[in-house]
């Protein structure tokens, strides 16, 4: 494995430097490779994560500028203040979620389509979900994706990236359209308009890390997102009559949340890497990367495709030491026994490090043979190698009434550890319906066993 490192580390990134932008345009920003980069001695630190000033309404993480070069310091006063008047119009979920959760028929259910108009009144999922802590308060910020208002150009719509927020997870904040300031909720990021791009059809979160270089103060951290990018380009699926774009993982970066900065990769269409080569298990697509920091110049990065020889959905892993430049070390998660819920195999996997036993788990969504998708989990001792199902089936499944918000399956799992909560444990998901209606759910654990989760049905007095 150090081999593996050792030449991730012989050729190292250089990033420009950036300028955000103060509207949802998202510009690119070249990566150049040089062995001579600063990059090579620079390791990432993972920032404890926080609430941003409580003064502000939902504000960010106000950050003042961006800097990869070692030895820079940065002001530590922010200069990026929130609008007191929002440009953006905005809708809260809580109110029409209240009323939802007396239903038996919207159990779990916490962000549904946005009214007509919105930009993800059509679709939503990809929920990324992470909590923000203080003295005063708590701050929770999800990142999704959306389709909404379809155009002459583009009449079936595509999927964007948008921000929600939250006081306590479960009722959150949207917004109408793109955001407009830091204190914004709303669309943040829309697909890439260069034509020889491979995010110019579709995008979708995968996750969201927050870091800093070593030798930069705290206050230049950064947010950074992973996340899927498709082109016009289908790849057909052996065995199943599923439409299918090609796709691979791409960066972006931003100092709110909100404002993005692609980040160009190695590869010629602007992704961080390609799919494998003819025979590999994801030579396909590449799909759903959610990046682990597991220490100073170790990232992990879960992502997956379609094992062609072995017809079944799976999952893999490769490594990082610097979050742009990336290993692959193969796959790690395929097809389940026969018979059960996972049986055509695992994807969009979430990893998480187990605060209280140390050890990683990975909530998955699980193709049966059917064709179904449910919630399923599997542990590893060190999230690389010999991950092993958790016994007893998947811990999330459709929900059984056939009118239920998501009867129809479950999936694109997120998992948020609470620290020392009555409820140890959530799991926000993406269901589907009758009609193919989605939304986003939260079902929560029974204490520390994360062996079977509940629909959330509101808050224990």
């Amino acid at each position: 494995m150090e081999a593996v490192l050792s030449a991730s580390a012989s050729t190292s990134a250089t990033m420009k430097a950036i300028s955000f932008p103060s509207t949802s345009t998202v510009p690119r920003v070249v990566v150049s490779t040089t062995s001579a980069s600063p990059w090579s001695q620079i390791k990432l630190n993972m920032l404890a994560l926080y609430a941003p000033n409580p003064n502000t309404r939902f504000g960010s993480l106000c950050l003042t500028r961006c800097s990869t070069k070692p030895n820079i310091e940065t002001d530590q006063n922010p200069t990026s203040e929130p609008n007191p008047n929002l440009n953006t119009e905005t809708e809260s979920s809580s109110s029409s979620s209240s009323s939802m959760q007396s239903s038996s028929l919207s159990r779990g259910l916490v962000l549904d389509l946005g009214p007509a108009g919105y930009w993800d009144c059509k679709e939503i999922g990809s929920p990324v979900v992470k909590r923000f802590l203080s003295d005063e308060e708590e701050r929770w910020y999800m990142w999704y994706h959306g389709d909404g208002v379809s155009t002459d150009s583009d009449p079936q719509g595509s999927d964007s990236i948008g921000l929600a927020v939250s006081s306590n997870g479960v009722h959150w904040e949207r917004g109408k359209g793109g955001v407009k300031s830091s204190a914004d909720v709303g669309l943040v990021m829309s697909c890439g308009n260069d034509w020889w791009g491979f995010d110019t059809n579709s995008i979708r979160p995968g996750e969201v890390v927050i870091m800093s270089s070593a030798k930069v103060r705290a206050s230049s951290a950064v947010y950074w997102l992973y996340y899927t990018g498709c082109s016009a380009e289908k790849v057909e699926i052996p065995g199943f009559n599923l439409p299918c774009s090609s796709s691979l993982p791409g960066l972006a970066i931003s100092q709110d949340g909100r404002h993005w900065a692609r980040i160009e990769g190695e590869h010629h269409s602007g992704a961080l890497f390609d799919v494998g080569s003819e025979g590999d298990w994801d030579s396909l697509f590449i799909s759903s990367p959610q990046v682990v920091f597991h220490g100073n110049g170790d990232l992990r990065m879960y992502y997956h495709s379609f094992d062609v020889e072995n017809r079944v959905f799976s999952v893999g892993i490769a490594r990082s030491r610097d979050g742009m430049k990336w290993i692959k070390l193969g796959k790690i998660l395929g097809g389940g026994q026969k018979g059960c819920f996972d049986e055509l195999g695992a994807m969009n996997p979430y990893v998480v490090k187990n605060k209280r036993d140390g050890n990683y788990v990975m909530a998955y969504e699980g193709v049966g043979a059917d064709g179904g998708r449910a919630i399923g989990l599997a542990v590893s001792a060190d999230g690389l190698k010999d991950w092993r199902r958790v016994e007893g089936g998947a811990v999330l499944e459709a929900a059984t009434m056939e009118e239920g918000w998501d009867s129809e399956g479950v999936g694109s799992p997120c998992l948020v550890e609470m620290d020392g909560d009555a409820d140890e444990w959530r799991l926000y998901f993406r269901g589907v319906g009758n009609g193919g209606r989605c939304g986003i759910g939260m079902a929560v654990s029974d204490g520390t066993d994360i062996t079977r989760f509940r629909r959330w049905e509101g808050f224990q007095v």
